[in-house]
């Protein structure tokens, strides 16, 4: 059998997900009626390392339709859906290696079975494709036509080779996209991280003390959910300009020193180590829920927290107990992993409809337009604009148009 799953058995379930995900995803739709009509990606293959649910086959297999030829496996350990990875790996020209709960040296071996099918274009989400094309599979580097990156941390990794002149190919910043991080990480990460959060505690938002660590905009995001949810916000920020933003916006702002006494709830989105460090850990009071809305499990010092405990125990499905010295209990969600997705469905599909269309048109640009650079490239406005143009389409939106008259007052054209 190709690829490597856990469960092909799974796959009946598999395909009604990523059936219920294909309803509600017309701007995807649109563009997988422009692929499959021009089929850009014909004698192409495509590495993809994105976290492995429904809506991401819905990218996988639109640039299938469209002729490229795809490997895929998830960006973290919890992320994979077993059932939508076995119906995915069923698809012709469709390679699936990834299973939810691998070890990291599992998750290592996917990537590089990813890379072992030598693609042309990779589309990475956190960055592991791209640094293993760097490291130990940098071979391959030559081989690459480019790229797009899903998130901030991936982003953050390209832009960093990129200054130090060690990029080994282009790289588009799909996080960088307005009609990415507007809406995928502020109405996405919003809704997706309170969801998974209440479904795994079953406990109530609304009279709690939610404290939101990082206010970029995926913190933006859950602390307006939080807020509309009931609960009484606290932001913690390091940039000062943020932090008054988030006073403005009706939130109450401390460090984290400050804020760890008080919170119920914690949520660290800030793709740095220690959000909540051990000075604050030792703080938290009895109860206290830390979870992490980050790419990768560093933002809580897990390391510190284990210190501090003298037992670790599973309290309930997906949410670890420590006990810490004094007595006092400290629950972690999801091991401290991208809790949106390893506790939950991850984003709405309406969401990651707009964020998968922009992947694809990006992956289409890129491959009409190789003689690039090796550098980190902003998706260009006019695949920003027309993903925009689908989205409102597909919701009835009609806009008005500037007269030849409003262009030229804008554009400081004398009437007379």
């Amino acid at each position: 059998m190709k690829g490597k799953i856990a469960d092909p058995s799974l796959s009946p379930q598999g395909k009604k997900k990523i059936e219920w995900v294909t309803a509600n995803m017309p701007v995807m739709k649109e563009v997988e009626g422009l692929t499959s009509g021009q089929k850009p990606f014909t004698g192409y293959k495509i590495g993809i390392s994105i976290h492995l649910e429904a809506k991401t086959a819905r990218l996988a297999l639109a640039i299938r339709d469209g002729g490229g030829e795809v490997f895929i496996t998830s960006s973290n350990p919890l992320s994979t859906q077993d059932d939508v990875a076995a119906a995915l790996n069923e698809e012709g020209n469709i390679t699936v290696y990834s299973r939810k709960g691998v070890t990291e040296e599992e998750y290592t071996w996917q990537l590089d079975r990813v890379l072992d099918g030598k693609p042309d274009v990779v589309i990475d989400d956190g960055g592991d494709l791209v640094k293993q094309l760097h490291g130990p599979r940098s071979e391959l580097a030559s081989e690459i036509i480019g790229g797009a990156e899903e998130t901030t941390t991936g982003v953050n990794r390209l832009k960093a080779l990129d200054r130090e002149g060690k990029l080994r190919f282009p790289m588009f910043a799909v996080n960088d996209a307005k009609m990415k991080y507007l809406f995928d990480n502020r109405y996405g990460t919003g809704q997706s991280t309170w969801d998974a959060i209440m479904r795994t505690t079953n406990l109530s938002v609304a009279g709690s003390t939610a404290v939101v660590v990082g206010y970029g905009w995926c913190g933006r995001g859950i602390a307006m959910r939080a807020d509309g949810l009931g609960a009484d916000v606290i932001v913690v920020e390091v940039d000062p300009i943020k932090a008054l933003e988030a006073k403005m916006d009706g939130y109450r702002v401390m460090n984290i020193e400050q804020a760890a006494s008080e919170g119920d709830f914690f949520v660290t989105s800030t793709s740095d180590i220690n959000a909540i460090p051990k000075q604050a850990i030792e703080k938290l009071k009895d109860g206290a829920i830390l979870s992490n809305a980050g790419h990768f499990n560093v933002e809580i010092d897990l390391d510190a927290l284990e210190e501090l405990s003298i037992s670790r125990d599973q309290a309930r499905k997906n949410i670890e107990r420590f006990t810490l010295k004094d007595g006092r209990k400290i629950f972690v969600i999801a091991e401290g992993r991208l809790v949106n997705l390893a506790a939950g469905d991850g984003h709405p599909a309406e969401i990651m409809d707009i964020s998968f269309a922009l992947q694809t048109l990006t992956a289409k640009y890129l491959l009409e337009n190789q003689n690039l650079n090796k550098k980190v490239y902003s998706v260009p406005d006019e695949v920003d604009n027309q993903v925009a143009q689908m989205k409102l389409k597909s919701l009835g939106i009609e806009l008005d148009e500037l007269t030849d008259a409003q262009k030229n007052y804008l554009e400081g054209v004398n009437p007379n």
